[in-house]
């Protein structure tokens, strides 16, 4: 995924997590992505191509247990799209 080694949902068949340049990037809702980034919590993700990824983005958790809980988010997201 974008050059790096990313976690797959193996039923909806699409990525949902991966880690570059020290954080983490999860694939999550666009209005939940808004959220993070308004909160300071998270960061727009671009893929170093200059625009940003809308369901895309970029944090950096304080522990094990919020990484945990950022990429159950995310491939609960993920594997709700596979239904659509």
């Amino acid at each position: 995924m974008l050059s790096a080694s990313g976690l797959r949902d193996p039923a909806a068949g699409k990525f949902f997590a991966f880690v570059t340049r020290g954080q983490l990037v999860v694939k999550l809702p666009a209005k939940r992505v808004a959220e993070l980034i308004a909160s300071g919590e998270g960061g727009v993700f671009d893929a170093g191509k200059g625009r940003p990824m809308k369901e895309w983005v970029g944090v950096t958790p304080a522990d094990e247990t919020v990484c945990a809980e950022y990429m159950r988010e995310a491939r609960k997201f993920v594997a709700g799209q596979a239904t659509r």
